[in-house]
């Protein structure tokens, strides 16, 4: 006996895909959307579908975008000779909530990871030499995560830069503001430590 429609069980299995959201989740988001007006499910159903017609990667960094150049690689304001490399269009949002990065982004859409396949010609890293090698970038700032993946594929982006004319700079990892020093790890000190900066 079939306790579960079909129809819902269909979208609790869609729901139970995308990351984070395990089977409870998907089924109590499921549940709330079968509670709600059918204008709001079919709301959602047209931006879903939108969302694949309207969406294309930006030529130049590689960031989702309605546009193409997307409104950062667009904007006359923003320095083109200084270039955060990130690895995913989620990491560009949040260094752009912060308002100090005024340069533009190259996004690799992915880290290194040998175990699943994921060498450098699977991530956009040879997109991101030829834009050094032919544009008029100064700097590259390496904005990958502190995991071991994160690491590797920054090895990787500043080998393949070596000699190619720009300077290529890491970003800073360390003691997170208001924490109590002897509470950090010890991988996470290090790195404070070899990311020191001159006061005087």
């Amino acid at each position: 006996m079939q306790i579960v429609p079909p129809a819902l069980e269909r979208l609790i299995n869609s729901f139970s895909r995308l990351p984070g959201i395990g089977r409870k989740t998907a089924t109590r988001l499921a549940l709330n959307l079968l509670r709600r007006p059918a204008s709001e499910a079919r709301e959602l159903a047209a931006s879903l579908n939108a969302l694949h017609q309207s969406i294309q990667l930006c030529s130049i960094c590689f960031t989702f975008s309605e546009d193409n150049p997307c409104a950062i690689c667009a904007d006359p304001k923003r320095n083109s000779e200084l270039i955060c490399v990130v690895e995913q269009p989620g990491d560009l949002m949040a260094i752009e909530k912060t308002a100090a990065f005024r340069g533009q982004y190259h996004i690799l859409h992915g880290v290194l990871s040998p175990m699943d396949g994921i060498g450098p010609d699977e991530i956009k890293i040879k997109e991101l030499v030829t834009r050094v090698k032919n544009g008029t970038v100064r700097e590259v700032l390496i904005a990958t995560s502190s995991t071991v993946p994160g690491e590797a594929t920054a090895s990787c982006v500043i080998d393949r830069l070596q000699n190619k004319g720009a300077k290529v700079s890491r970003l800073a990892c360390g003691i997170p503001m208001g924490m109590d020093i002897k509470y950090a790890d010890q991988h996470t000190l290090a790195r404070a430590i070899e990311s020191r900066t001159q006061t005087t």
